[in-house]
């Protein structure tokens, strides 16, 4: 075959569209992990990320119909400016007016986690919205009518196909869409982040509260993701109105009795109130709970030995704490309601 220079141009523009095409579907599944962070947990090979995907994933977040009566999104009970929970009542609030006994987690880096739920009742991100869908306090709804709703419209049918390549709704992919866009919501440049990169510095009182919280609060919050991902017994007396037992109830365990996971500490300045029955408005109310511990052989060795931290010391803390605020990550225009 001779080549001419018809031939050489014609080869060079597929390549250049052939490389342009693969460069365009590496950035669509490009995950970013932060420098000095642990790998993730999440097997993305088995649900790529895409944007079409994520898109969709928003979309359905934002999206009632996945309630009964098309009333509950899961952003009523995950609020971006709040860390992705709700700031304005103790327990989550569902269908009808109902009232959970939990308050919301908060939903940032999930790819790094292996359970969910406080209880650990979930142990995949994929089938983790089955729980408050399915839930009669929450949207009470069943996987085949999200589906059947869905199919109905071709709004929804039109995004699948180009997120999945098929008009065909299924719950399974109804869910990978969900985490695709939970999955992108990464909470990484906080100060204490740049800090970290050495982009800035902390205070006095911020360094003193550092070294606090490396003291008395890092054998749980591990740093970067500050948790742990176990679950423990932090010395809250049982609400007897809940009855609340903890992970107990999914294991029968009787050492899981009061044991909750223990959540992290990122935006905790806006993601009041605090536990898993949101008893706590304040971050002072929770350092002073724990400064109250001590000397129970029912509480984790790490909450055996009291704290004693002077009134500064309390102060200090909530200000290192604060220093985990990413506002980037909270005003985050690619995570908002979708306007079209």
């Amino acid at each position: 075959m001779r080549f001419n220079i018809r031939n050489i141009l014609f080869i060079g523009l597929v390549v250049f569209i052939s490389l342009a095409f693969v460069k365009k579907l590496s950035n669509d599944v490009y995950f970013e992990v932060p420098k000095g962070w642990p790998e993730p947990h999440y097997n993305f090979k088995k649900n790529p990320l895409t944007e079409e995907g994520f898109q969709l994933g928003r979309r359905l977040f934002y999206d009632p119909i996945l309630s009964r009566d098309s009333t509950i999104s899961c952003e009523n009970c995950h609020i971006q400016a709040s860390g992705y929970t709700h700031i304005d009542h103790e327990l989550s609030h569902g269908i009808d007016g109902k009232i959970g006994t939990r308050n919301s987690m908060t939903l940032m880096n999930l790819a790094w986690s292996k359970s969910f739920m406080w209880d650990g009742g979930v142990n995949h991100l994929d089938v983790q919205p089955i729980a408050p869908i399915t839930s009669s306090v929450e949207m009470d709804e069943t996987m085949d009518n999200v589906v059947k709703k869905l199919q109905r419209s071709e709004k929804y049918r039109n995004l699948f196909f180009k997120a999945f390549g098929t008009s065909e709704i299924k719950g399974q992919l109804v869910l990978k869409a969900l985490s695709q866009f939970v999955l992108k919501i990464v909470s990484s440049n906080s100060k204490y982040d740049k800090v970290m990169r050495n982009e800035a510095t902390f205070t006095q009182q911020e360094q003193k509260g550092y070294e606090l919280y490396k003291t008395n609060c890092a054998s749980c919050h591990i740093e970067p993701l500050f948790t742990s991902e176990k679950f423990e017994n932090n010395g809250l007396p049982i609400d007897t109105t809940l009855n609340d037992i903890g992970r107990m109830k999914i294991t029968n365990k009787k050492e899981d009795y009061l044991r909750f996971k223990v959540p992290t500490l990122r935006n905790a300045h806006f993601s009041f109130p605090f536990m898993h029955d949101g008893r706590f408005k304040t971050l002072t109310e929770v350092v002073k709970h724990y400064n109250s511990l001590g000397n129970d052989k029912n509480l984790p060795k790490q909450l055996s030995k009291p704290m004693n931290l002077s009134d500064n010391d309390r102060v200090d803390l909530v200000v290192f704490l604060n220093t985990l605020t990413d506002m980037d990550f909270l005003s985050d225009k690619r995570f908002k309601y979708p306007i079209k």
